[in-house]
Parts: structure tokens; sequence; C-alpha cells
């Protein structure tokens, strides 16, 4: 038995193919991965990977996709859904409601980074670039979705030996009345030697839909001995259905420092999958999310350490008010041959409501004898001492609460290197509390 979402995505497939950007064998491939979906269904509690976050039963429907939108965006309505993030110096390419806008971009001459926009390669993809574009995971119904519905995105390719002067902002911004859902998908390529800081912003204008639909795949690849800062920012009001998946692959002595920051979202999935290529890689991931009224944010990550001697250290926090639910699952591999690995990782929640749920499920599968690895989990309501001894000081209850919770939260914060981004952060993280108090 479909769900009237399911029936809904697949006929709105039907009356879309012939409207989405593409190629002859890109075409072929949309339709292949529409048949992966048909056959998978939405994901289900039964789905162990899926167990906390009911896809079938929370999404009761399909929006349609946005397809050569045309909203009109200025440069100053970009600052504003931007918010905090506006004031971080960076280089920027711009996509309106899934769409690229080019007058929106600001890359001037920046040595060594090279950007382009999806839609326009999917257009005359040849067959062997149609499937490297929509590759889709045929365990996946998510990544189905995503190589069927897909409009535009970002392509990314820092050079070799290229150090960035200042960070790339890639910004999606929902805007105008219309209730739709956007799929975009990015490649980010980092060559041999590189430095790079990349900002992925999901934003809402104000006065846009409540209700929308985001699915949002990006794939990327650090060179040898390259070294990335990666950052993704989903910020809305509260209705949106955010289903995102970070695929990155790391070769020899590479670096990868994510973080992941969250906040006003319906629905929430972000999924992470790390591999080694090569000896001697490290990884740095964490994240800070928060959660209130009913909504659900879900943190779903595998580390495959598949090399031996690679690092890898995973830091996630959450905030969770009213109803708000949060889950996270961890899981770092060890293969057989991937000796003096070192694996840590940990999830914490700060409970502000006895009716928010937080989930955690952390996970080890080691299959070689020389490792260190560990992983812990933990939840806790505020510190009703250090409450006491911080109204004790006349500092005021929800003055206190406030400070107690932004450090809670700042720890993961703190993981970003970038101090304009790390700024903004924390006034996001601020404004969500200010928010949360006044509600």
């Amino acid at each position: 038995m479909k769900t009237k979402a399911e029936q809904a995505l697949t006929e709105a497939f039907e009356a879309a193919a012939g409207k989405l950007p593409g190629s002859a064998a890109v075409k072929t491939r949309r339709a292949e991965a529409i048949g992966v979906f048909g056959s998978l269904g939405l994901p289900h509690r039964r789905i162990e990977e899926w167990k906390y976050t009911d896809l079938r039963a929370n999404l009761k429907e399909a929006l349609p996709p946005a397809i050569q939108d045309e909203t009109p965006l200025t440069v100053a309505e970009l600052i504003v859904a931007l918010g905090p993030l506006a004031h971080v110096d960076a280089y920027r390419v711009a996509f309106v409601n899934g769409r690229h806008r080019a007058e929106l971009d600001d890359v001037g001459d920046a040595s060594g980074l090279d950007v382009a926009a999806l839609g326009k390669t999917l257009a005359s993809a040849p067959t062997n670039v149609a499937d490297a574009l929509t590759k889709s995971d045929a365990s996946g119904a998510i990544a189905a979705l995503n190589a069927a519905f897909m409009t535009d995105g970002a392509i990314v390719r820092v050079t070799d030996k290229t150090t960035l002067a200042k960070p790339l902002l890639v910004v999606f911004v929902r805007a105008g009345s219309g209730r739709n859902s956007v799929t975009a998908r990015n490649f980010i390529s980092v060559g041999k030697g590189a430095t790079a800081t990349i900002i992925e912003a999901h934003v809402v204008l104000p006065g846009a839909a409540a209700e929308a639909q985001t699915n949002a795949q990006t794939e990327v690849t650090v060179g040898k001995g390259a070294t990335l800062h990666h950052a993704k920012v989903a910020v809305d009001e509260g209705k949106c259905v955010h289903l995102a998946d970070w695929d990155v692959s790391l070769d020899a002595d590479a670096t990868y420092r994510g973080f992941q920051f969250s906040s006003g979202l319906g629905l929430a999935r972000n999924e992470i999958n790390v591999r080694y290529t090569g000896q001697g890689g490290k990884l740095d991931l964490s994240g800070a999310y928060m959660a209130r009224a009913n909504e659900h944010i879900d943190t779903t990550l595998v580390v495959d350490h598949a090399v031996p001697a690679c690092e890898s250290r995973e830091l996630f926090k959450g905030v969770l008010d009213g109803h708000g639910r949060g889950v996270f699952q961890g899981k770092i591999i060890v293969q057989p041959d991937a000796q003096k690995s070192d694996g840590k990782q940990m999830s914490q929640a700060l409970m502000l409501s006895e009716d928010a749920e937080f989930d955690s499920k952390p996970e080890l599968e080691i299959f070689a004898d020389d490792v260190v690895c560990g992983h812990g989990t933990t939840s806790a309501e505020l510190d009703p001492d250090m409450l006491f001894y911080c109204r004790s000081r006349g500092i005021p209850e929800s003055e206190a609460r406030a400070l107690m919770i932004e450090s809670f939260i700042g720890e993961a914060i703190d993981k970003v290197e970038h101090p304009e981004l790390q700024t903004a952060l924390m006034k996001f993280a601020k404004s969500w509390l200010a928010d949360s108090v006044r509600g």
C-alpha cells in the first residue's frame, strides 16, 4: 500500500519530468531513480536506521517541485534572509527556491576556485557525466528522490595547492508565497594540498510560505594532504521538512572539519557518511541543534575507517524545549585491516522541558584489534545548584538560564575555527533562546 505522499511524489515526477533540466542521458537516470523510490517507498520505523524518524508516517503530503521558479529577490533581501551570516566576509553563490541566480553571486576573481551551476551542466551531460551527477544509492529512497527531482546546485572545485582567501558561501533561499519542494545536489572537490572553508546555508526570507520541503545532497572529496572546513546552517520558521545528506571521502593525510547547525526545522534528517580512502586522514565532526514545540531533528552519521591510521572525533549537542525531539545515531566502523584507528564520539542533550525527548544510539563496529575507540551519550536538565548559584549572585533567573544554555551549546560551536562564522552561529543560538523565552 502506498501512502498519499508516496503516490503524490510519483505523480509529481510524471508531471514534471519534461520540465526538469537534463540531457537524454540524465532523463534516463531520473526515470531509473524514481523507479528505485517506487520500489522502496518512504523510510519507516521498521527500517533500523529510521526507527526514530518515521518519514512514511510523518510526511503527510508531497509539495509540488519548484521548477524554473522566477520569484524575484534583491541583494538587500538576500542579506535579510542570511541574518547573522551576512556579516561573514565570503565569496557567494546563490540559489532561490532551488534555482541558481547569477545576479546574486559574488565570486569575483577568486584564485584557484571554480564554481558552476549544476542545472546548466545537466542540460548537456553525456552518459558518463550523467551517471556521476545522478547516481543514487539503491538502498536509499531519499537519495533516489534527489536524483529524480534535483534541479540545481553548486559544483565547486578548489584547485591543487590553493588556499582560498576567504570562505565560499553557498546559500539556498526560500522566498515567495508558494508551498513547494526544492531538490538540490552539490559537488565539492578540494584538490591535493589545498585549504578551503565552505559554508552551505539554507535560510528563509521573512514572509515566505510557512511550509516547505527540502532535499539537499552534498558530495565532498578532500584530496591528499588537503584541508576542508565545511559548515551547514539550516534555519527556518518551524514547519519546513529538511532532508539532507553529506557524503564525504577523505584521501591520505586529508583533514576534514565539518559542522552543522539546525534550528526552526519542523522535521529534519541530517545524514553524514564519511569514508577514509587513504591513511593518515583526520576528521573532526560536530554540530548543534535546537528544537521546541513539536520540532524533530535527527542526526545520523556513519564514519567508516576503511584504511589504517586514521582519526575521527564527533561531538553533537542539542537543546530541546516544549515537545521538541532530538535524535542522534552515530556509528563508527573499523574495517579488518584498519589498524591504528582512533575514533571517539559524544552526543549530549539539554532538556528544558519534561515533554522533550532525546533518542540516542551510539554504535561501534570494530573488526580490528589494534584500535582506540569509544563513545558516550548524556541527557540532563539544567543544573539547579548552578542556577541557584547564579541567582545568589544577583543574576535574574531568565538570564541565568540563558547563560547556562549558551555555555552548553557554545562548546560545540567553539569547534568552528572561523571567527566570523562562530559569532554568527552564536547569534542564531541566542535568537532561538530569546524567541523561546518570549514563547
